[in-house]
């Protein structure tokens, strides 16, 4: 995995050095929310880190690192799968997660991804339109289910034209 630059962003491979950053982040309420409340020891986030069925990220502007967002994939080929993502809340509202997302996702189709989606919850309308300004539509809405809490919308990333 190599760094991936967006503009207003890079988004670089997560370390086990980014463990205690992600435990701290996690335990942000205005985080956890948004990840069906979970909070994570230092020992869970090293183990989510080494799962060779996921991509770790670190989103950083300027330098600074201010979200997360991992990539995963089903088994077969070609290679589909979705992009998971928060930003801290001081980042918010300035275009990077939707920077950040549109640069990984265009990466992944390089690297000849079939198809790449992301699934936020209804309730969640920033993210939602975040996801559609990095180029991801909606697909159709779900209701909760094993992975999911809650209501949520399929949304796929559309190629760019």
């Amino acid at each position: 995995m190599s760094c991936v630059r967006g503009q207003l962003t890079e988004v670089r491979p997560a370390e086990d050095s980014d463990a205690d950053l992600l435990v701290a982040w996690h335990a942000d309420p205005e985080v956890a929310r948004y990840w069906d409340g979970e909070t994570y020891t230092r020992a869970q986030v090293l183990a989510e880190l080494a799962d060779e069925r996921v991509d770790a990220w670190i989103v950083e502007a300027d330098g600074e690192p201010v979200g997360y967002v991992q990539s995963w994939w089903e088994a077969g080929i070609p290679r589909r799968g979705g992009l998971d993502m928060f930003l801290v809340p001081s980042a918010r509202g300035r275009g990077l997660g939707s920077d950040a997302a549109r640069a990984l996702a265009a990466r992944l189709v390089e690297e000849g991804w079939a198809e790449v989606t992301a699934d936020p919850y209804l309730w969640n309308e920033h993210a939602i339109r975040a996801w559609a300004k990095a180029g991801f539509a909606p697909v159709e809405e779900r209701p909760a289910d094993a992975e999911h809490t809650a209501a949520w919308l399929l949304m796929r990333y559309l190629l760019p034209q």
